[in-house]
């Protein structure tokens, strides 16, 4: 058996060729009313012998048109590519069944998918509901695909892509964020029963995990610039992401390929607050830098006057000649020029 500590793990089902014994299956209906035709032709000729030979005929051929030729085509299974089907015979688990093609199993077993179960559910109340009000919907057909693809598992990589949430970050300012979870069934047997529904499973994990990581980091980062930031560091905080929600799937089969941040923004009650911020912040580098160049040419300045002793200017004069650089070179508007004809003493 595959069940350890009260956890189940996937097993494959080996099962025949479905084809060969539907062939075979359709070539003996057809012999079997032949058999019919043949029997009624005895029990019709009148020969005591040859009639007990054609009831016989007749009592075998119809007991196979009336049960074992269907159970044949009920165990007949087709599968598309990346697609499976977990199989219990009366309660217990028995095999996944994975692989494209058809294959023959016990017609007695069963396929469980709890995914697909809720939702058919959901399909057919919105239908009943639809009905109720006495208007035209669609969902039949939303119906019809979930009646069709039955109880089969798909192995394909999906998308997970949930509501947008807001949480508080590390400085408890409120933030509106969103994630898609790259995912897909990697263990079908613990993906169907060791959780009521792997997908809604999932979701659930996947906001839980968000909420956790998100209070560990701030938006953005701070004037020391030493920390990870939701904003600057979007990468390295979805890889940890990631790493958090396959933690909490595991005990359900299922592997998470990759998450990534799709929205990230303030939360409309401090964004404007934010914004003044930024804008503020913005502001104080653009002067710094300035200042910053201001310094630099007025240094250069003087060096070269001092160096080409284009003049001699003593402590006061030196002095003031930094103030009016700096002054041009800080200022917003242009300067205007004064001329000035004589001493400044």
């Amino acid at each position: 058996m595959v069940q350890h500590d009260g956890r189940y793990e996937e097993k494959l089902l080996k099962a025949p060729n479905g084809l060969a014994v539907l062939f075979l299956n359709i070539l003996l209906m057809i012999v079997t009313v032949g058999g019919m035709v043949w029997g009624g032709f005895l029990v019709g000729g009148g020969s005591k012998g040859l009639v007990a030979w054609g009831v016989v005929l007749l009592v075998v051929c119809i007991l196979y048109w009336c049960l074992p030729c269907w159970l044949i085509f009920a165990g007949v299974k087709v599968l598309k590519p990346n697609e499976a089907l977990v199989l219990t015979l009366f309660g217990k688990y028995i095999g996944t069944l994975k692989g494209e093609g058809i294959f023959f199993v016990n017609p007695f077993c069963s396929a469980v998918n709890p995914a697909a179960e809720s939702a058919l559910a959901a399909a057919a109340e919105e239908v009943a509901e639809a009905a109720s009000r006495g208007g035209k919907t669609t969902t039949t057909g939303k119906l019809g695909t979930s009646a069709q693809r039955g109880k089969r598992l798909s192995l394909k990589t999906m998308t997970l892509n949930n509501d947008k949430q807001k949480i508080n970050d590390l400085l408890g300012n409120p933030i509106i964020i969103g994630i898609a979870v790259i995912w897909r069934i990697e263990d079908t047997a613990k993906a169907v029963f060791a959780v009521d529904n792997y997908r809604e499973f999932l979701s659930i994990q996947c906001d839980a995990a968000l909420r956790n990581t998100v209070r560990l980091y701030p938006y953005d980062v701070s004037e020391s610039g030493d920390e990870k930031s939701l904003r600057g560091s979007a990468q390295e905080i979805a890889a940890v992401l990631a790493e958090e929600i396959q933690k909490r799937v595991d005990c359900a089969g299922l592997r998470i390929e990759e998450a990534r941040i799709t929205t990230l923004a303030y939360a409309p009650e401090i964004a404007a607050a934010m914004l003044q911020r930024q804008q503020a912040s913005a502001v104080i580098d653009a002067r710094k830098m300035i200042v910053e160049g201001a310094v630099g040419m007025v240094e250069m300045a003087l060096g070269q006057l001092s160096e080409k002793e284009v003049c001699e200017l003593d402590d006061e004069r030196r002095a003031q000649m930094v103030s009016n650089l700096m002054v041009v070179l800080c200022a917003n508007k242009e300067a205007q020029p004064i001329v000035n004809s004589g001493s400044i003493y």
